[in-house]
């Protein structure tokens, strides 16, 4: 297992085990060179990992004795210009993690970057993304890798039937205009019927057990998570977010959190929320462990 290099010396918060020993390994992936709108995600995993000293290690809400999993963080991944190359070294990085039954987080950097993860897990698997757009374009602006894909890039590994989208917002006519159109429920929907309603109709629709849960920070709503590339109004609270993590505890083999944005968020917002949202789901793993 090849390690990667922290640049600034500072891994996430509580990651102080071995690879060998750990539940879980970090990754951070600084790349945002398909983004169309602001760029700036390539910092994300330094902001979150330096936003996730602002913690307790424990949230008494899921125990007070709780026993946490090992945590090992390998750092960032070589950086490149190129999606295709982006997703050859994340794979290098990741793919042996999965294979050797690792939980894996990654920290983005844009979207697309859980594109090689998810394909190195087998095709046993859901893929449930929080986010305000569909993202199931067959290409975009010249690659099939790109941001606006993962979820059509996940479809092709998985299988439709296999796909859910909770939050979105912003879907593009040749999204809906086709057979094989993503599963998903409007933010829209979500605020009418509620977000357990919502988890539910999710659950019910993939087919397969196991989930693989990818959190676009901009299907939460600006209002709380304004650092974005891409942000879209009249989106989820963040604690529809800490449920659907929650309710998906028990059957969860990975977990991203991606377009963070720093540039467009000086307050730190948006970076210290991704963060607990990666606490949530290491609790939440460590929870459905023991």
């Amino acid at each position: 297992m090849r390690t990667g290099k922290i640049s600034y010396g500072l891994g996430y918060a509580g990651a102080d085990s071995e690879y060998e020993e750990s539940d879980i390994i970090i990754f951070g992936v600084q790349y945002d060179h398909t983004a169309c709108f602001k760029a700036g995600a390539r910092e994300g995993p330094t902001a979150i990992r330096r936003a996730s000293y602002n913690f307790e290690e424990m949230h008494f809400e899921h125990g007070t004795h709780q026993e946490l999993p090992a945590v090992y963080d390998y750092g960032n991944v070589d950086d490149f210009v190129m999606p295709e190359d982006m997703a050859q070294e994340v794979e290098f990085a990741v793919g042996p993690a999965i294979r050797d039954g690792k939980f894996p987080i990654t920290i983005g950097g844009e979207h697309s970057v859980n594109i090689p993860v998810i394909r190195n897990f087998d095709k046993d698997i859901s893929v449930i993304s929080i986010d305000a757009h569909l993202d199931s374009r067959d290409e975009y602006l010249g690659t099939p890798l790109s941001h606006a894909c993962i979820m059509r890039r996940a479809a092709d590994h998985v299988g439709v039937e296999n796909t859910f989208v909770l939050g979105c917002r912003a879907i593009g006519e040749e999204e809906l205009d086709r057979d094989d159109v993503i599963p998903f429920i409007s933010a829209y929907d979500i605020f009418d019927n509620g977000i357990d309603w919502a988890i539910k109709k999710a659950l019910d629709s993939v087919k397969n057990e196991k989930v693989y849960l990818t959190i676009d920070i901009d299907g939460i709503d600006p209002a709380y998570a304004p650092g974005t590339g891409t942000p879209e109004p009249f989106g989820l609270h963040p604690y529809d977010v800490k449920k659907v993590i929650n309710a998906v505890g028990n059957r969860l083999v990975g977990f991203d959190v991606c377009e963070v944005c720093p540039p467009a968020d000086p307050s730190g917002i948006t970076s210290i929320l991704a963060a607990r949202l990666i606490n949530e789901t290491i609790a939440v793993y460590g929870k459905n462990s023991h």
